[in-house]
């Protein structure tokens, strides 16, 4: 996280998850807005990021991609303190406040995103970069369907870049990631269009041949647990394995898309990290079923910091017996 220092009056906040869609949606809204803002953001579990922001009244802040219902407190104080709020998210949001100084453009449908909520409210000036922040987000559908004079060619390449920068922001911690989001964004935001980043930055092609290699070693993890509705695999505890668990999530549902999928992590205490994929056929119910064990996330996809070891039993009986259906 960078710059969560006190705010003078008229300031602007960018605060979003570190993972390419979060980081996506505000490279859109600032190439679309240009001004000085301070951006909040982190690792992928960092989600409860608007506590980190001291604003007020005559201050702006953007969110992007970050849980409404994990951030509600911390949203309602800066609405009572006088800022103006504009947030965008798909994730679960739960009673959404009602205030005249937020600006909310929400959704939990499971073939949306936060990239796509900002492309269309920009009309899509800056779809490009929306399309990484939704190939980034396991929505490859949705990516091509959107209408771009673009070759296969260069959609392969943004696919590519979305999925690096989604990958990139997994881990424990800050030293697992291979650059700090607030670092990677700096880089972004420089570039109008991302395909003229990918010609003149090598970090992209280093992000892709990072993720590369970590899902080469997570291929030789066979599932734990498997049934006709869906797969558990066990990952141990490397700085590897916190890197790839969701990319290597996204993988296995693309590869079999009719299945549920589970990616458990150890974790240093012994208990696990999970990030759970509903099926790509029907991709509801991940958030329903991960709250059930503490967790968070949105309908198609969704993650459990600590599930004890004792409920992993428990977790799969109800990972196969889960309905992938819309509430």
């Amino acid at each position: 996280m960078t710059g969560a220092a006190g705010a003078d009056p008229g300031r602007r906040f960018d605060v979003c998850n570190g993972d390419a869609d979060g980081l996506c949606a505000v490279v859109q809204w600032r190439l679309h807005a240009p001004a000085p803002a301070v951006l909040v953001t982190g690792i992928k579990r960092d989600i409860e990021l608007l506590k980190r922001v001291d604003a007020g009244a005559g201050d702006e802040v953007l969110v992007c991609d970050v849980s409404l219902q994990s951030n509600r407190g911390a949203l309602q104080r800066l609405l009572e303190r006088g800022a103006t709020v504009r947030y965008f998210d798909h994730h679960a949001a739960g009673d959404v406040p009602v205030h005249p100084l937020l600006e909310s453009h929400l959704t939990f449908d499971p073939r949306s995103c936060t990239s796509l909520l900002m492309d269309a409210h920009l009309n899509g000036e800056f779809r490009h970069w929306a399309l990484v922040g939704i190939y980034g987000d396991n929505l490859a559908e949705v990516a091509d369907a959107l209408p771009c004079r673009l070759g296969e060619q260069d959609r392969a390449r943004l696919r590519q870049l979305g999925e690096a920068l989604n990958y990139n922001a997994y881990g424990d911690d800050e030293g697992d990631v291979r650059i700090h989001p607030a670092r990677l964004y700096e880089t972004l935001v420089r570039y109008r269009d991302p395909l003229d980043l990918m010609a003149s930055e090598p970090l992209a092609d280093d992000l892709i041949a990072a993720r590369r290699a970590d899902l080469k070693v997570a291929a030789c993890h066979v599932p734990y647990w498997q049934d006709e509705h869906a797969s558990v695999t066990l990952l141990p505890d490397a700085p590897w394995s916190r890197r790839v668990i969701g990319c290597l999530a996204n993988q296995l549902a693309r590869a079999q898309p009719r299945m549920a999928h589970a990616v458990l992590k150890e974790r240093i205490d012994g208990d696990y990290v999970v990030s759970v994929r509903a099926p790509l056929s029907s991709p509801w119910g991940a958030h329903g079923l991960c709250s059930r064990f503490g967790g968070a996330g949105r309908a198609a996809a969704a993650g459990i910091d600590r599930l004890a070891v004792s409920d992993l039993p428990r977790f799969i009986g109800m990972l196969s017996a889960n309905r992938w259906v819309a509430p």
